[in-house]
């Protein structure tokens, strides 16, 4: 097996070497203590109310997760702690900015445009190029990491913007230091479109833990339990975001694949664009992307573990989708095949426009084409990956994904 998981660059090691040290000699490591997290979060903040407080079950799922399954090191543990209490601070400040105002709860979320497929399947590449079109209003990196405004309780507080995309551009220049090569593969820039995923982070059902992480309790728990809560409390933070910056929602994440009904449900009017690729590719490509981001977080991350695990993972999403399919209205959904995105990226946008109720001028062609210049294929780096460095056999995958492929008229790529 060629793969390995990769390490941090050799200063941070030494630091994490040091830190560890300390730990021995009685420096506290991050805890996972339900009532402590939410006392950090009261603190930072000066809040004190959530409101509804259900979310605890889910915090308590995820911190059993945490503390049971993960394995962290003691970076994962320190940056998954701070991740908890960031997104507690989310609930509280937009529990009281709903309060302040109460017009954020009557936000219209009209004809929202949503981007789903499994990973790998130019998702983020279609959501950048139509995040050009003027009608649309993107989620950008820094309103994922933190939706609610920080500093004073308004929309516009410009120290509050400040902090919040100071603390985007350290986290991208974090990522891009630390681990480079899962930069090259899914770049975070600040100030571009991001993923939807991050939004369910503040419900504590956020897929991104189980795709990074072996806790297979947790995963099992998220794919049983009701959707619909989750989506309503995103719908929220969605009409929070707006209130901020006003415009058409574009959303994107793999996330909604699985779950295209309860998305049509708490969206009734929305527009959804499904991505398609050979499975093959997928399964290999993000597997590759997870053992990069597992390496983040985890002690230690095995690959074929990690593509058996990806592997069930989407093909549950492709079949999920495929019997949502059977009762969704056609002109709710579009198919795009990856493919011809890739050859042809201005006829899928001008499709896509048709689809979306979006106008297409020699103005809006303009924009797809500066974007293309300036964003090449491969601008951070090639990404490299083989089924063979999970352990997957082809002939036995491409099996399990038979109906998939038949259903979407999915060709075969060589890698």
């Amino acid at each position: 097996m060629s793969l390995r998981a990769p390490n941090f660059p050799m200063p941070v090691r030494i630091a994490l070497g040091a830190w560890q040290f300390a730990t021995l000699l009685g420096l506290p490591r991050p805890k996972f203590r339900e009532e402590k997290l939410i006392e950090a979060a009261r603190k930072r903040t000066g809040l004190h109310e959530f409101g509804d407080e259900e979310f605890r079950h889910s915090m308590r799922a995820l911190l059993r997760a945490v503390r049971e399954e993960a394995d962290l090191h003691l970076l994962g543990e320190a940056v998954m702690r701070s991740s908890i209490v960031r997104v507690l601070e989310c609930r509280l400040r937009m529990q009281a900015l709903e309060g302040l105002h109460p017009e954020i709860r009557e936000q219209s979320v009209e004809a929202p445009v949503f981007i789903t497929g499994m990973q790998r399947t130019g998702t983020t590449k279609l959501h950048r190029l139509l995040s050009q079109a003027p009608e649309l209003r993107a989620l950008t990196a820094a309103e994922a990491l933190n939706p609610a405004p920080l500093g004073a309780l308004e929309k516009s507080d410009p120290m509050g913007i400040a902090v919040r995309n100071a603390q985007a551009l350290r986290a991208e220049r974090g990522m891009k230091y630390m681990s480079p090569a899962l930069f090259a593969i899914h770049p975070i820039e600040a100030q571009a479109p991001e993923e939807d995923v991050f939004l369910f982070d503040v419900t504590f059902t956020s897929p991104a833990i189980d795709a990074s992480l072996e806790v297979p309790r947790y995963a099992k728990w998220i794919r049983e339990i009701d959707q619909k809560p989750a989506y309503l409390y995103v719908r929220r933070l969605i009409q929070l975001l707006l209130w901020q910056k006003p415009g058409r929602y574009l959303g994107k994440t793999p996330h909604h694949q699985e779950n295209l009904d309860v998305l049509l449900h708490v969206f009734p009017d929305a527009k959804v664009i499904q991505t398609h690729r050979d499975p093959l590719v997928v399964v290999a490509s993000f597997s590759s992307m997870m053992v990069h981001a597992g390496a983040m977080l985890a002690k230690r991350v095995d690959p074929q573990k990690v593509g058996r695990r990806i592997a069930n993972q989407m093909l549950n999403s492709a079949e999920r989708a495929m019997a949502a399919r059977e009762s969704t209205p056609t002109d709710s959904v579009l198919d795009v095949h990856y493919k011809d995105l890739i050859e042809d990226p201005k006829a899928q946008m001008k499709r896509i426009h048709t689809f979306a109720d979006l106008e297409w001028t020699a103005e809006s062609g303009g924009r797809v084409e500066g974007w293309l210049e300036g964003n090449p294929q491969h601008k951070y780096g090639r990404h490299r990956y083989a089924l063979a460095d999970f352990g997957l056999d082809a002939d036995e995958l491409d099996a399990r994904f038979k109906g998939y492929r038949e259903c979407f008229g999915i060709e075969k790529e060589s890698n």
